[in-house]
């Protein structure tokens, strides 16, 4: 890998190049900015229970200097949360909060299989990298097995790769920008090996996690792993190619951002933004052309293509049709075939978190990760069987799609994606309900919902039937309105639903902002954080969450820049009931250049697991480095601190010192 030939390519930045995506949404369906704008201007002021949350349009830095002087007791009134918050800011390690240890558990290339060799990143394979543990791990899960919250599976996500951090002797500094070599089919096979998933069996021995690679249902997912296609689109004409002329078997997942484990034990992998793995054209009167492009494909920020023509759509038009999809785990059976559950839908799926309904039947909420476009749920048509698990595994097959619309006055309603409905039909180029959920974008475009600034994790309670919405920001946005009182959102918000009578299942609820994000320090940026949040307490860029088993609001982010805003992204508390309603506490920071993961909670609360995602991308824009950060120049070396060993994403467990419960 030393001697390539730099190209003129200069390294994408993976942090900032998915702070937005690009935006393909067509329609002029209302946005929820518009919709929030025009309720507020209706109401005036929100009215209800809910009210606490509306602090008019700011919060003053009077009010928030007070908050801090009164927040040196550890606990808000009213808060369900009590630890002493960590001071914001930035530097090479991470922070965790007082009472509190933050272990590394595993980091990229750490042993998943007993026969993995050591990790030697000078010289890396895409055989030892099968066997270890892969790079950026997003989604974080934990399956206790026999019934112990100290002994489970952790599944993984891996999202992406970041080549300029992973690979040595590839970047060049030349006036001041960083050029990545050409790549060769030896470091793309190393990349492809590196994304996908985790199963690996944890333990936890004297109060400390350990990981155990002798496990029997270990096992390393990647780009190539043999998968089948089941549900509507499955064997569809659209999704046949040379390799595979059945449609029903394809290789492999790719950016697999956040997931979900289901009440039956299986494990969820969303495959998020697939369409940067493309290359190649296709002509303008090809039939998938329109349908591409509304994902933005090709976008070719990988270069597979060049060596697999799966990935060129000049040489194999169906792939893309072949990813987007929502990805079910059988982590129970190592040898099973994972299953891409096409009833759920093709678009860029950020997680798919689920809840049983009061009636029995499995609720899914999932966001698509774009400026500008939808939020999902799809309901099944069967029920869940607590005692058969057997009875469960292909629930993901049949039930109904819906995707949301908000209206202005403070109620929203779900939208079912079904052939034959509406306009979802053959006139406007559905023949079928797999046409449906391969274009479920344009059909949920057909059908009015509502654009939204970039949905990520949507969270259910099932408690209560509440859900949380994370809207992550949307920079494009021209015009200021009600909700986003700044030309850009570039902090995001948080949307809570409430369901019809709790019932999940419902096709109608309401809805308010529980909090929009950004320092409420500064009045133009408009944050609606309570007035006990202080100075370190206030985040942006809301992106995966939780629920834990106390019904309490864990959110983490992506994107914060040292430059910006002063901090890194992290994991924060939010509470969502009563006096201290909008009150967030900081729990946990990441290092310098690292995107908040995750989190993750066993079910006595014991245990906190979080993913720190790509430490050291970036470091120019931040006054502790100064310059771009690549594999020997990086701006922090976490978690090794070694000068042999590069940055490494890592998942953390969490606990408390004297055994306790987190929070």
């Amino acid at each position: 890998m030393n001697d390539m030939q730099p190209s003129r390519q200069v390294f994408r930045n993976s942090q900032l190049e998915r702070a937005d995506g690009p935006g393909l949404n067509p329609t002029k369906n209302p946005t929820m900015g518009e919709i929030i704008a025009a309720r507020f201007s209706r109401r005036g002021f929100l009215k209800g229970s809910m009210a606490v949350t509306a602090i008019s349009a700011t919060v003053s830095p009077i009010a928030l200097l007070s908050a801090g002087e009164a927040h040196a007791q550890t606990r808000v009134a009213g808060s369900a949360f009590d630890f002493a918050e960590v001071t914001a800011g930035v530097d090479q390690d991470h922070h965790v909060a007082e009472g509190y240890d933050a272990d590394v558990l595993i980091r990229w290339g750490d042993k998943v299989l007993a026969d993995a060799p050591e990790f030697d990143p000078e010289n890396q394979t895409a055989e030892a990298q099968e066997k270890q543990f892969g790079y950026n791990n997003d989604y974080v899960g934990f399956i206790p097995l026999d019934g112990a919250d100290d002994h489970g599976l952790l599944v993984v996500n891996h999202e992406y790769t970041n080549e300029e951090l992973m690979f040595p002797g590839i970047v060049t500094i030349a006036d001041g920008e960083a050029v990545v070599a050409e790549a060769t089919e030896d470091r793309v096979n190393i990349e492809m090996a590196a994304h996908g998933g985790t199963v690996i069996e944890i333990r936890k021995e004297a109060g400390k996690w350990r990981t155990i690679p002798e496990g029997t249902m270990n096992r390393r997912i990647t780009a190539n792993t043999p998968m089948q296609l089941t549900g509507p689109a499955a064997g569809h004409a659209r999704l046949q190619t040379a390799a595979d002329p059945s449609g029903t078997e394809v290789l492999g997942t790719i950016n697999n951002c956040a997931g979900g484990v289901t009440p039956w034990g299986t494990y969820i992998m969303a495959e998020e933004n697939f369409h940067g793995y493309f290359l190649g054209e296709l002509p303008a009167d090809h039939p998938e052309a329109a349908n591409y492009e509304r994902v933005g494909l090709p976008a070719a920020n990988y270069d597979w293509g060049r060596f697999h023509d799966r990935f060129d759509v000049s040489k194999e038009s169906n792939e893309p049709n072949r990813f987007g999809w929502i990805v079910e785990v059988d982590v129970m059976d190592p040898n099973s075939v994972p299953k891409k559950r096409t009833a759920l839908g093709r678009f860029k799926h950020e997680g798919a978190e689920s809840a049983v309904a009061k009636d029995g039947r499995v609720v899914f909420y999932m966001g698509d990760d774009e400026r500008f476009d939808y939020v999902y749920k799809f309901v099944t048509a069967g029920t869940y069987n607590p005692d058969d698990r057997a009875a469960n595994m292909d629930l993901l097959d049949e039930g109904t799609l819906y995707v949301a619309r908000f209206d202005e006055d403070g109620s929203m309603e779900w939208l079912p994606l079904v052939h034959g409905e509406g306009p979802l039909t053959a006139e406007n180029g559905f023949e079928s309900q797999a046409d449906i959920v391969i274009e479920a974008r344009r059909a949920a475009d057909l059908l009015g919902a509502t654009p939204m600034d970039r949905p990520e994790d949507v969270e259910p309670n099932p408690e209560n039937g509440h859900v949380y919405v994370m809207l992550t920001n949307n920079t494009r946005r021209t015009e200021a309105d009600g909700a986003n009182p700044r030309a850009e959102n570039a902090f995001g918000h948080i949307i809570e639903i409430v369901e019809d009578g709790g019932d999940l299942t419902a096709t109608r609820g309401t809805w308010e902002i529980l909090v929009q994000c950004g320092d409420p320090s500064i009045a133009e940026v408009g944050a609606t954080f309570s007035t006990a949040t202080t100075e370190n307490g206030w985040f942006g860029m809301p992106d995966n969450c939780a629920v834990d088993a106390d019904g309490r609001l864990w959110i983490s982010t992506d994107g914060n820049s040292p430059s910006e805003t002063g901090r890194t992204d992290g994991l924060w508390a939010l509470d969502t009931e009563g006096e201290a309603r909008g009150t967030s506490k900081l729990f946990y920071r990441v290092p310098v250049g690292a995107e908040m993961c995750g989190p993750c909670m066993t079910p006595d609360m014991t245990t906190l697991f979080v993913a720190v995602q790509h430490p050291a991308d970036g470091g120019d824009d931040w006054e502790g480095f100064g310059r771009i950060s690549h594999y020997e120049d990086l701006s922090t070396r976490w978690p090794d601190f070694r000068d042999d060993m590069p940055t490494r994403p890592s998942v953390v467990a969490i606990t408390k010192q004297d055994g306790g419960r987190i929070g």
